[in-house]
């Protein structure tokens, strides 16, 4: 049947060319989590590198995640809060880390490094990619104003139960800051995190789901999911991000 193997070929390359990247499973997203406060003066440059990956790879959902913890030092990070360090202090105990600390990277939710360490974000990176673990396809898109669609696509020989995370997020604030140890500081942050809430399970067959992009919080110029074993503290096995704002930049004079 597959004889004339000089006709296949062609026709197999067109075929793959309609799959969607999101459904090709050695086209993963790598998940970055930074942890970052505007009241630490450590973080401006991991925030500076979060938001250039998130501009020049399409291979990373890069988010931004403000602590409270530095708040008590005369600057309120209002971008900040007591779930995002939660969820950090999560992170510490499944990675077997006695502390927090700002700016740290959590990877795919299994391992982390400094934020502002260029070389080793870049590493974690790479070592994510190839890794032999599990990956799930996952595609989120605007399907209309006022509505996302995520599809989550099949592994039979899944048998977890893995938690589906819907994160609204900004894509940039521009703050200037007048207390703190980054006092008299303009600071820009990428991909603020504005809240994020389970919404759904993954047990390993394909799935769609229609959402109101305002349902965390009513907030959000754009919106990610992630596919977390754990209850939603674990390896991230699928992800991806939609914006649905087309606005660069919000100041907050």
């Amino acid at each position: 049947m597959f004889g004339n193997r000089k006709l296949v070929a062609p026709l197999l390359a067109a075929l793959l060319a309609f799959v969607p990247a999101a459904a090709r499973a050695d086209d993963p997203k790598v998940v970055l989590e930074l942890f970052t406060s505007q009241g630490c003066s450590s973080c401006p440059s991991a925030d500076a590198f979060l938001g250039e990956l998130a501009d020049t790879r399409d291979d990373v959902v890069a988010l931004s995640f403000h602590v409270d913890y530095w708040n008590y030092l005369g600057w309120e990070d209002r971008f900040a809060t007591a779930e995002t360090t939660a969820r950090q202090r999560t992170y510490a105990k499944e990675l077997g880390i006695a502390y927090v600390y700002t700016p740290q990277l959590v990877i795919d939710g299994v391992r982390h490094v400094t934020g502002s360490d260029r070389d080793a974000v870049t590493s974690g990176i790479g070592k994510a990619k190839a890794r032999e673990a599990r990956r799930v396809p996952v595609d989120l898109e605007s399907s209309a104003p006022g509505q996302l669609r995520v599809r989550i696509g099949n592994d039979e020989s899944y048998w977890g139960a893995a938690t589906i995370l819907l994160v609204a997020i900004d894509r940039r604030h521009t703050t200037p800051v007048d207390a703190g140890e980054n006092h008299g500081r303009m600071l820009v942050n990428y991909n603020v995190v504005r809240d994020f809430r389970p919404i759904g399970t993954w047990s390993g067959k394909a799935m769609m789901l229609e959402l109101d992009p305002l349902t965390p919080g009513g907030r959000g110029e754009g919106s990610a999911v992630l596919v977390q074993e754990k209850g939603g503290r674990g390896r991230i096995l699928g992800a991806d991000i939609v914006w649905l704002d087309a606005s660069a930049d919000l100041a907050d004079f």
